[in-house]
């Protein structure tokens, strides 16, 4: 019989994300995942399995503790009329405050897309995935705002402000001002 472990598995893992969305897969050293979760490898490698299993249960963590609550006012059959422009305002706010992980580090998943754990198929697959989840939630609230609208002209729409959420997630790390434009942008044009 194995032991039992005797640490919190959701803290573990979100220390574990920390160190991946700030670093990287490919940059998040061992050793600095030892430090922010407290565990030793040996203990890091029995309960995920790998570096890798680690990373998994960090960008499962991240959506749903991160992403998920964001798109939440978007996503269900009672979708707000303001519901898509407080999205956009509140990632830019999100983005906006110093030295918290998003104005510092942006999005884990889109970083994780444009770097070499990007090209793994799984990985991949899961940023497709929240894109399209991203997509689908931005579609419903510009179906609230703009019933009048074609369900065509709704729908590019929604592919343009996803387009722009995904720029200013990348941009952040480089250009805080620039991410913020973005989001301005994809307000106006919602609004428009």
């Amino acid at each position: 019989m194995g032991r039992i472990p005797s640490f919190d598995r959701a803290e573990v893992v979100r220390a574990a994300r920390g160190v991946f969305w700030h670093e990287g897969y490919e940059g998040a050293s061992v050793p600095a995942l030892e430090e922010a979760t407290g565990l030793r490898r040996s203990s890091l490698y029995h309960a995920f399995g790998s570096k890798r299993g680690l990373f998994d249960a960090a960008v499962e963590s991240y959506l749903d503790e991160v992403v998920r609550p964001r798109l939440r006012p978007l996503q269900g059959a009672d979708v707000a009329v303001t519901a898509a422009r407080d999205y956009l305002v509140g990632l830019r706010d999100a983005l906006a405050r110093a030295r918290t992980l998003p104005a510092t580090s942006g999005c884990l998943l889109i970083n994780a897309a444009s770097a070499p754990i990007g090209d793994d198929h799984a990985v991949a697959e899961t940023v497709a995935a929240y894109r399209a989840e991203l997509r689908d939630a931005l579609a419903a609230g510009v179906a609230a705002r703009h019933p009048e609208r074609s369900q065509g002209e709704r729908l590019r729409l929604a592919e343009a402000l996803t387009g722009l959420v995904v720029a200013a997630l990348a941009t952040v790390r480089v250009d805080a001002q620039a991410a913020a434009r973005t989001l301005d942008t994809a307000v106006d044009l919602l609004e428009g």
